[in-house]
């Protein structure tokens, strides 16, 4: 089995009032928040992460999420990640003969503070996601 990534995943744009709330990426790409987060549209897009998965037919795959992780802002403050479902769901069955690759979108909850704790600006970090074939 091979594994390379696809696309980042990525919350898009969007503005924290004085509660926060939440930002989720769903595995299909759509997006909602919770609190007082309003999505603004300013050439960030958001998407799900995809991964590309070669493997031979019939191997039965997993996937585990590892364990929510700090965003650290560029201009201070930091965000939580905790990775959601993906699609297809694990475990699932690869239908796809190499070099033809089965695509994995695996999305996540952002837990954002309010605007003191978390001002604006680009977060980042690195997540981990383990692909266990059976």
């Amino acid at each position: 089995m091979s594994l390379s990534t696809f696309q980042n995943l990525s919350f898009g744009a969007f503005i924290t009032g004085f509660m926060g709330g939440t930002v989720i990426i769903y595995p299909d790409g759509t997006r909602s928040v919770t609190g007082d987060i309003i999505t603004v549209f300013q050439g960030y897009q958001h998407h799900p992460a995809i991964f590309e998965v070669e493997a031979n037919p019939g191997v039965i795959i997993s996937i585990m999420n590892g364990p929510d992780i700090s965003l650290n802002g560029s201009n201070g403050g930091t965000l939580t990640l905790h990775l959601g479902g993906s699609i297809p769901e694990s475990p699932f069955i690869n239908t796809l003969r190499p070099p033809f690759r089965t695509q994995v979108r695996i999305g996540g909850t952002l837990i954002v503070g309010n605007m003191l704790d978390n001002p604006a600006g680009e977060y980042s970090g690195t997540f981990s996601v383990t692909f266990i074939q059976e």
